[in-house]
């Protein structure tokens, strides 16, 4: 088999903060931004990497999900547990000082984890978890 990872979702509760998050402070390209109001999904990716995208979507659209479960899952997102992705970079620092100019709540400060990566985290305005590792 020859797969790739294409797209990846994250739940917005706010498309226009969210749109300046992605686009304004980690530097991503609107690939697309359908619909209206809170209804928006949109797409973004790393500039010159058409391959790799994450979808900003609203997060309880699904006409199959129940009223305890849009509950759940606004909880969750208000608590910061629902949604995370994990991002790389070659210059760490460098990146964690521009998202932190940005005014993004910083989860966690670049450091060398036990583990062997070293990262940092923060949160995006819908509270999904960004972890950004040190490519090396």
């Amino acid at each position: 088999m020859d797969l790739t990872i294409h797209t990846s979702f994250l739940p917005h509760d706010d498309p226009d903060a969210s749109l300046a998050f992605y686009r304004d402070i980690l530097g991503f390209e609107v690939r697309s931004d359908v619909g209206q109001g809170k209804m928006r999904w949109i797409t973004v990716g790393p500039a010159g990497r058409p391959d790799t995208s994450i979808l900003l979507a609203p997060p309880a659209a699904d006409p199959g999900v129940t009223e305890d479960e849009r509950r759940t899952i606004v909880e969750m997102m208000a608590k910061g547990t629902y949604g995370w992705i994990l991002l790389a970079t070659k210059d760490l620092d460098t990146t964690f000082e521009k998202v932190r100019a940005g005014d993004a709540e910083v989860v966690q400060e670049p450091a060398e984890q036990p583990y062997g990566i070293r990262d940092c985290a923060f949160r995006d305005p819908a509270g999904n978890l960004i972890r950004v590792q040190e490519l090396r």
